[in-house]
């Protein structure tokens, strides 16, 4: 429905924004304008160049290409003001804004500076329209001549009586939903096509929007398509509600197929192009029964695919009139979804509940409350004015450099359909999953994986997401397979489908043979009986054949995890991600909080095992709302790890007295985290010693994590002064291969086994060995089996795993040959890639 006009038999007077002689907009080149398909208006053949405010109002809208601006009125009148004939396709050349959405403006303000002789020169005309968008309730009296700008008149409207029309009894009906529609129009939906849309809607009475990812607009309102910015390949679907809403949905996916009046690329050609133009980025397999993505959760399962189709939600525009009453509404369905996650919190383990947690705080954000109560105050309901605050903040932080951050979006989409469900009064559909199901989706929420029936999906396939999102984490707890950015033609195979993955090598297999699935059923039971031998025999000490032992310790992030490794055969903890206890909370924790934590993680693992604390670990990457970091183009290049706690020493400080105060209930030992230059550690070092001589206690072992590049470059100088070396092999690939290790198209190339990542490895264990200091990863590839030998033959001295890899590791490490991992690790250092590597491990190692 179009914008309503309030305050009826009002007169709001428009003045020129622009110099010029008048022209009728029936004289104006283009049909859409002419024909008057957005509103009717008046045109201007500009002598200045400075497009002026006609009148008081606030910028709804900015075009993004900057020849187009709207402002509302406070009499509900919608101004577009739309400068030139085809100038969309200049991108913003020749453009300079002066206001940006949001902004109130009063008559003769400066909205937008252009450059007369380049559109004059560059596009189909520089005539400029003064539309009104919401002309069904207008009456016009139209200037002639040539106007001065900000001082004559160009439009004068009469706001006719407007009566409250009947309830709309669209809501009885079901909505019809269109396919996705790719957009071909090669500068996407600006003015021209959105109007076109918008005219063809409005001949229908139903309800209909137009939907594009997480933005939807009344496909009615050429301004609400235009606001979507919908870009040349991107795909939406078309909704619509009422009597006539599948015809509603088969003329507007017709036209919109055609071009909406405007050459377009078909889709078919534009989606050649986008696969082209990802082809050297993203993994693709030439065998069309394999798919390859990115290996999210290890482990192999063989079942039928299921797709997972989105559920589209439909809200009402306008609610009560009372908007305390919308207001009580959205609260009560916050401290609902709130009170759930609490409940799901309480059954959760660590990993998923710090998610969870992480969801109650991104729900209790002040800002995107206030977005929603400001669009109640404008009248509308509750469920329309919560979608449109949370949509805006996924697009925010999907918009994210960081892809890390971005993938945050997702958490934020999450939370905001609970929250919406509630509100409309809609239960989560409860897909019916058979047996042996293998979910496929384009893409599944935390709250989906954490509630999945595990006796029922044995693993999933996403196509959009990494390693490092929250559904990978999840995964992974759960002990499920999955593979993350995946192909998207896995979309296309039929629900019922044979399929098998490995989510340790991130490969779907599609209608294998009866041959191929027995023969994968048979590695599964062998490696069942070999895990459960290995469970059994966990206590015992990972040592080869020929007597050479390897200390396997596990990587924690609270006491859960500390205590399962203790029973699981862990001989200590090699990384205490101390993070955990500065998350989700207002404050940092204090000393005796802190030190409490620390004690019972001490006392828990005894004298014998030892508990390596790494230092707060945070930045950019991994904000805490109590520890502002200014906002960073790369915050895994900008202030990280012991950057921010040597700039921030009162932290650092309280956090050694803490783990000084601990250490007297067992063997702790300090890592540095992101140590870059022997200055950084020495300083550390300093304070650390500077508060073991004022509490008066023994300084304890310190040591430095080995992720960036230059540290093992420099590792000779490091070794003379540092205790001990843990390789973080997740960042130090990061670092080395310059590849993001979350990007979901880049991911796969940050492989530990990279040769040239273990030639750093090899220096640093060369460099510890030679001062008689102890080396051990603490990364991802110590919990990779194919990993395990080359580490081994590169003398390294400990493995610290994920807990539940421990047994495991321990079990393999008492099947090989020290003087065999040698022989393996000294061929992989001179293969030519990864994958190299990998197939050296399997042939001569993994499957005797």
């Amino acid at each position: 429905m179009s914008t309503k006009l309030e305050n009826p038999s009002k007169e709001l007077k428009l003045t020129a924004p622009l110099s010029g002689p008048l022209v009728k907009l029936e004289n104006v080149p283009d049909p859409v304008f002419a024909q008057k398909m957005v509103g009717d208006g008046i045109s201007i053949d500009p002598t200045s160049n400075v497009l002026l405010s006609p009148c008081t109002g606030n910028i709804t809208q900015v075009h993004p290409s900057h020849h187009a601006v709207t402002i509302m009125t406070k009499l509900g009148v919608e101004v577009m003001i739309h400068i030139g004939i085809d100038t969309v396709s200049l991108k913003g050349a020749g453009f300079t804004p002066k206001v940006s959405e949001g902004e109130t403006v009063k008559p003769g303000d400066e909205l937008i500076e252009f450059d007369m002789d380049y559109i004059a020169t560059n596009a189909k005309s520089v005539l400029t329209q003064i539309i009104v968008t919401n002309s069904e309730h207008v009456k016009f009296e139209y200037s002639e001549g040539i106007v001065k700008a900000g001082k004559d008149v160009v439009l004068n409207l009469c706001l006719k009586d407007n009566k409250t029309e009947q309830a709309n009894s669209n809501s009885k009906f079901e909505p019809v939903v269109s396919k996705p529609i790719t957009i071909g129009n090669p500068t996407g939906l600006h003015a021209r096509p959105s109007a076109m849309l918008s005219h063809c809607a409005k001949k229908f009475c139903s309800e209909i929007e137009i939907v594009c990812g997480d933005k939807k607009g009344n496909a009615k309102s050429t301004t609400a398509v235009m606001k979507m910015e919908v870009g040349n390949g991107e795909s939406v679907i078309i909704t619509a509600r009422g009597e006539d809403a599948n015809k509603a949905v088969e003329e507007l996916t017709e036209l919109i197929c055609n071009g909406l009046g405007e050459d377009v690329v078909s889709a078919d050609t534009i989606s050649e192009c986008l696969i082209s133009e990802e082809k050297s980025n993203t993994p693709k397999s030439d065998n069309p029964n394999e798919l390859l993505g990115i290996a999210a959760s290890p482990g192999i399962a063989i079942g039928n695919v299921l797709r997972l189709k989105k559920e589209v939600l439909i809200v009402e525009e306008y609610g009560s009139d009372d908007s305390s009453v919308e207001e009580e509404i959205l609260t009560n369905a916050i401290t609902k979804t709130i009170d759930s996650l609490k409940g799901i919190i309480e059954n959760s383990d660590s990993d998923e509940s710090e998610i969870f947690e992480a969801h109650i705080e991104l729900l209790d954000d002040p800002e995107l409350i206030a977005i929603a109560k400001g669009e109640i105050a404008k009248g509308k309901s509750a469920g329309y004015a919560w979608q449109k605050a949370y949509t805006q903040q996924v697009s925010s932080l999907a918009s994210l450099k960081n892809e890390l951050l971005a993938g945050r979006a997702n958490d934020m989409r999450d939370i905001g359909e609970r929250t919406l469900r509630t509100i409309i009064g809609i239960e989560t559909k409860q897909t019916d999953i058979p047996e042996n199901t293998i979910l496929i989706a384009e893409d599944l929420t935390p709250s989906q994986t954490a509630t999945l029936d595990r006796s029922k999906v044995l693993g999933f396939c996403t196509v959009q997401g990494g390693a490092s999102s929250h559904v990978a984490i999840l995964a992974r707890s759960f002990d499920i397979p999955a593979i993350a950015g995946i192909e998207e033609r896995i979309m296309e195979i039929a629900d019922g489908t044979p399929i098998i993955i490995n989510g340790a090598t991130g490969l779907a297999e599609i209608n294998p043979s009866e041959e191929r699935i027995n023969k994968v059923k048979d590695e599964l039971l062998k490696a069942k009986a070999k895990k459960d031998d290995a469970l059994k025999n966990c206590s015992k000490p990972a040592i080869t054949v020929d007597g050479h032992q390897v200390k396997i310790v596990g990587n924690a992030g609270g006491l859960e995890e500390i205590e399962q490794s203790a029973k699981l055969g862990g001989e200590g903890i090699g990384l205490l991600r101390s993070e955990f206890i500065f998350q989700n909370r207002s404050s940092a924790p204090n000393e005796d909080e802190q030190a409490k934590v620390y004690s019972s993680m001490a006392k828990t693992l005894g004298p014998e095992r030892p508990l390596v604390i790494r230092t707060l670990d945070v930045g950019g990457d991994k904000p805490l709302p109590y520890l502002p970091i200014p906002k960073e183009e790369n915050p895994f290049l900008g202030e990280r790890g012991i950057r921010v706690c040597l700039d921030r020493p009162k932290i650092l400080r309280t956090q050694f007295r803490a783990i000084l105060n601990a250490s007297k209930h067992g063997t702790i030992e300090v890592m540095f985290p992101m140590i870059s230059s022997l200055e950084e550690f020495r300083n550390a070092k300093n304070i650390l010693a500077e508060e073991c001589e004022a509490l008066d206690v023994p300084m304890v072992k310190t040591g430095i994590m080995v992720e960036v590049p230059v540290v093992a470059a420099m590792a000779e100088q490091f070794a003379k002064e540092v205790d001990f070396f843990s390789v973080g092999t997740n960042d130090l690939a990061q670092y080395t291969m310059a590849v993001d290790r979350g990007h979901p198209k880049l991911a796969r190339l940050a492989d530990g086994l990279t040769p040239g990542l273990l030639k750093l490895i090899a220096m640093a264990t060369d460099a510890a060995h030679k001062y008689g200091k102890t080396i051990s990863v603490c990364g991802g590839i110590a919990s990779d089996t194919q990993a395990v030998p080359i580490l081994i033959g590169l003398g390294i001295d400990k493995l610290s795993v994920t807990v539940p890899a421990i047994p495991t590791i321990k079990a393999q490490i008492r099947e090989l040959s020290l003087e065999q991992c040698k022989q393996i690790a000294d061929k992989a250092l001179k293969q030519e890639s990864a994958q190299g590597v990998r197939e050296l491990v399997d042939a001569t190692c993994l499957n005797k």
